[in-house]
């Protein structure tokens, strides 16, 4: 029995319960047709019969007697009768009648108006109903061989259809945390490309999640174990001889300096879990202008703080999206707080916002002091410049791009004169309907 689970079988199935479906209907239109067309043949004759006969005779004198016509016409399966039908309509009638295993077919054709009598032509079409009844049985086994036929090109062709999904099955399901390939999708129908299109995508995300957790991992190790080292060190060293309070003191306060550092360490870490807990968050419908204009004003004040100067830019005036916040707002806050960080005192920053024909842009560009393009910056404890940190806020920039669909970039203004931040979200993100919102499967 055909599994009901299976796309193959279902389209099979369909596809032969509609073209069975049709074919009924169609031999049962057929098979009526061709019967009216041969009944409506005999009742033509019929009439033509009966009116060449009362045309020949209708001059006779005398009473009229069946033996006349019985005598000038002659044909073994019909017979003629004048029979009177007081309570009939003096018109043209017929009918059908089965008697001895027998069909027979009957005009009444009128005759003689003032006696109420017909002409009665009988004719025996046995025959014709066994002639219908051979084209039904040889509708029904044309039937039953198109039907077979139907179930067996239903087969091939689900069979045929059904092999990208299989290809794409196969290679996803030979797929594991050792093995990551993309899908080349040169060979695949287009109705399919979408689909291998966007599993690359993943395939991509996933490779580079791999790379940067395996980076985080051995960098978590060694920034913790130096500065456990350097502790044990001059823990040590100061154990080695006794010394005064104040020394003891002062190996006990870098300890402490020591011990404060890995908790930022550790803080950062943490935060990386945090995020992933915000990728499932429910996305919301908001005015994405507002928003940035909202967050500009908290990082204006922040710059105003370290005596920088903080620009807002943004257009247009309006732009609905359905977006994840918390993880919209963590992009922003690590590219403003870089941005502030590394710009001189006295030093210009500025948020600007622009509508493109793929989505949206957002950019923020600083006056400090520019980057190496050649490091990936986006990778764990990547750190530049003589300013502190765990090195993870790009990293987790990164991660909260990929998460909301976005992509972000870093590079040198054109002028040498600081780096432009940059977040591009796609069109897909911009609302259009609360239609879109919803997708039932």
């Amino acid at each position: 029995m055909l599994s009901q689970k299976s796309i193959r079988n279902k389209f099979a199935i369909q596809l032969v319960m509609a073209s069975a479906t049709l074919i009924v209907i169609f031999s049962v239109i057929l098979y009526n047709y061709i019967k009216i067309s041969i009944y409506e043949d005999l009742t033509v004759e019929l009439t033509k019969e009966a009116v060449l006969i009362a045309a020949e005779h209708s001059s006779a004198m005398g009473p009229l007697s069946v033996d006349i016509f019985r005598h000038s016409y002659n044909a073994k399966d019909t017979e003629i009768n004048i029979v009177l039908r007081v309570d009939k309509k003096h018109e043209i009638s017929f009918e059908q009648k089965k008697e001895n295993g027998k069909n027979y077919l009957t005009i009444f054709y009128p005759f003689e108006k003032n006696k109420s009598s017909f002409l009665a032509i009988t004719k025996d079409v046995s025959n014709t109903d066994k002639l219908l009844h051979n084209i039904m049985k040889n509708v029904m086994i044309i039937n039953l061989i198109a039907i077979f036929l139907i179930i067996f090109y239903a087969l091939l062709l689900s069979r045929m259809l059904i092999i990208p999904i299989h290809s794409l099955t196969t290679k996803l399901a030979s797929m594991d945390e050792n093995f990551f390939q993309s899908i080349n999708t040169s060979n695949i129908p287009i109705e399919f490309k979408p689909l291998a299109i966007s599993i690359n995508k993943l395939v991509d995300r996933i490779h580079n999640f791999v790379k940067y957790q395996k980076e985080l991992f051995i960098g978590t190790a060694h920034e913790l174990k130096t500065p456990l080292a350097v502790i044990k060190t001059k823990n040590e060293v100061t154990l080695l001889k006794p010394r005064e309070s104040e020394k003891y003191i002062e190996a006990l306060k870098q300890t402490n300096q020591s011990i404060d550092e890995m908790n930022k360490m550790i803080s950062s870490i943490l935060e990386i879990g945090r995020q992933e807990g915000a990728q499932f968050e429910q996305p919301i419908e908001m005015d994405l202008i507002t928003f940035l204009r909202e967050k500009a004003n908290n990082f204006k004040i922040l710059a105003h703080q370290e005596k920088k100067i903080f620009n807002i830019n943004l257009s247009p005036k309006s732009y609905p999206i359905i977006i994840q916040p918390t993880l919209l707002l963590h992009i922003l806050q690590n590219f403003a707080q870089n941005a502030i960080k590394f710009t001189l005192e006295g030093g210009e920053i500025e948020l600007k916002s622009y509508a493109t024909n793929e989505g949206i842009t957002i950019e923020i560009i600083d006056s400090g002091i520019g980057i190496d393009e050649s490091k990936d910056l986006f990778a764990p404890f990547k750190r530049y410049g003589n300013k502190t940190g765990a090195g993870l806020g790009l990293f987790l920039a990164k991660g909260a791009a990929d998460a909301i669909g976005a992509t972000i970039s870093l590079q040198n203004r054109k002028d040498a004169q600081g780096t432009l931040a940059r977040l591009q979200i796609p069109l897909s993100s911009k609302k259009i309907s609360k239609k879109a919102t919803k997708c039932d499967i």
